[in-house]
């Protein structure tokens, strides 16, 4: 899994196309300490933290305010590539975008 590939996430009963926008860091599995920052790729049974980036709007939460929105699935050709959990989520005003095109 590298920076720029797009698999499906499943987040609760959502399907939606999503990015890899950037791979920030890779952690051990179990201790959790930062390996590397920012590689390249990582390969299975690695553990690490992205940034994705949905293809449309969906509804997520961390996984510590709201569990079942907080956890993931990302597949692809119907095969299970990665699971994980959500730790922080950055949340766009669709409102204001949506007043603007209804004048």
């Amino acid at each position: 899994i590298g920076n720029g590939y797009s698999p499906v996430l499943d987040c609760h009963t959502a399907h939606v196309a999503c990015k890899f926008k950037e791979i920030t860091e890779k952690m051990d599995r179990r201790s959790g300490k930062v390996l590397e920052t920012a590689p390249k790729f990582v390969k299975s049974g690695d553990a690490c933290m992205v940034i994705l980036e949905p293809s449309k709007p969906m509804t997520v939460e961390s996984f510590q305010e709201y569990p079942p929105l907080g956890r993931f699935a990302v597949r692809d050709m119907r095969q299970t590539v990665a699971v994980g959990v959500i730790k922080s989520v950055n949340k766009k005003d669709l409102a204001a975008k949506g007043g603007a095109k209804k004048k």
